[in-house]
């Protein structure tokens, strides 16, 4: 994809589904896309490094045909051998001049923040969007407190790229975080555990666009 596309693609995101590998994952994918998830992060901390390459062309062909974006946690490496759009990276991973060094400029690096301090360094370094949270606690981040609203707001007021929420997003816990003036959202277990994903997708979606 030609990078004005993927940057035009991230403009337009809102819906952004971080999601471990699982045997259903081709249904599972064309069922959270239809529902309108814009971005889906292969992340799976337990998965070796040849599994998530090799599920990386399922992701793709479903993140085509749905027009969305694919993107991989934490490793450069395994974003390039899986034509992924993007690559997103911790405070704990390498940094994202040191990724773009790596990647390129025709893929997307995403940076998580969890604080106002981490929120500014972000609006600094090579990154196309980053990530704020945890909201709240959340067995996907173990060991991290929740940081709850007052980061929000902060980065509503001073981000000049598309940022998203995390952090036990749901359709019954996003009416707080959006009154912040945060737009988009990542989520994880409301839809990897749902028994309907695309309608919690479509719900989700409707309140965001």
């Amino acid at each position: 994809m030609h990078p004005a596309d993927r940057a035009a693609r991230l403009a337009d995101a809102y819906l952004y589904l971080c999601t471990p590998l699982r045997d259903d994952l081709p249904e599972f994918l064309d069922a959270v896309l239809a529902g309108g998830v814009d971005i889906v992060q292969l992340r799976d901390k337990n998965a070796e490094r040849a599994e998530q390459v090799a599920a990386c062309p399922l992701f793709r062909e479903a993140c085509d045909r749905h027009e969305a974006l694919f993107v991989v946690n934490d490793d450069p490496d395994v974003a390039l051998e899986g034509a992924a759009d993007g690559v997103h990276v911790g405070q704990d991973d390498l940094p994202p001049r040191a990724v773009r060094d790596l990647v390129g400029e025709a893929v997307l690096i995403g940076r998580s923040t969890h604080s106002q301090d981490e929120v500014d360094q972000a609006l600094t370094e090579p990154c196309d969007y980053f990530a704020v949270g945890p909201v709240s606690a959340t067995p996907t981040k173990r060991g991290r407190p929740g940081i709850g609203l007052e980061p929000l707001r902060h980065a509503a007021t001073v981000a000049d790229r598309p940022w998203f929420v995390t952090g036990g997003m749901a359709p019954d816990t996003a009416h707080a975080v959006l009154q912040t003036g945060a737009t988009r959202l990542v989520v994880v277990r409301a839809l990897t555990e749902a028994p309907d994903p695309q309608t919690v997708a479509a719900t989700l979606t409707g309140m965001l666009r």
